[in-house]
């Protein structure tokens, strides 16, 4: 459902240049740090790359070069540490530092997006949510208070906020977009259904659920009309 649109991840820390992961490989890591998450609540120590890959949904040799991306810590005939690999994605992928998200946008996708319970068991914590219709302004969303877009670059430095949800209209979301940037803020997900312009340095990346569906509607055309012209 995302696109990539910064340059690719590196893992973190160790001397010299920190090695990029492509951005595929970034992606299913996230798939794997899951499945790993789901073998520690079940209480599972060890678990091998043919179960793992499968519980992910990738060949084995798929996830062996992934892994290779982060170090190969699997042991023959023994298989990996579910916990300690955990724990290492986790921190290749960034997330053992503190994330405070800012959502722009109270309609029903930012809301929606607040009262999300995933964000903060994956590390994320939803700090702020704004929006400019005043008739919204003030109102609750879970814990949080919905703040004036007016004041958007005071509140994102009072709450340390350092990543942006845009849930808002094309027609206003290239100008927020430009204030989150100015007020410090370098990691941005977009919602909003236009392509939006970043300096270098800055990484963003966009959610169109609408080109989704019509992906989907593609295939399934395929699959229902499999003799159909190209």
């Amino acid at each position: 459902m995302t696109s990539l649109e910064s340059s690719p991840h590196a893992v973190p820390g160790g001397a010299g240049p920190a090695k990029q992961i492509p951005p595929a490989a970034v992606a299913r890591l996230t798939i794997y740090l899951r499945a790993l998450t789901a073998l520690l609540a079940e209480g599972v120590d060890r678990v091998s790359s043919e179960s793992l890959a499968e519980a992910s949904g990738v060949s084995p040799s798929t996830l062996r070069k992934d892994l290779s991306h982060v170090g190969s810590y699997g042991t023959r005939g023994v298989g990996y540490d579910v916990q300690y690999l955990n724990r290492h994605i986790a921190a290749a992928l960034g997330l053992t530092h503190d994330w405070k998200v800012a959502i722009v946008g109270a309609g029903n996708l930012g809301r929606a997006l607040a009262r999300y319970g995933g964000f903060e068991s994956r590390g994320f914590e939803v700090v702020a949510i704004f929006d400019a219709d005043q008739m919204v302004v003030g109102s609750e969303v879970g814990w949080l208070r919905v703040s004036d877009a007016a004041n958007l670059e005071p509140v994102l430095q009072r709450t340390g906020a350092n990543m942006a949800v845009l849930a808002l209209p094309a027609a206003v979301a290239q100008d927020v977009c430009d204030r989150v940037i100015a007020a410090g803020v370098r990691s941005i997900l977009s919602f909003a259904p236009v392509v939006l312009q970043v300096p270098p340095g800055v990484n963003l990346r966009k959610v169109d659920m609408a080109t989704e569906l019509q992906i989907l509607a593609y295939h399934a055309q395929r699959a229902q009309d499999p003799a159909g012209t190209d």
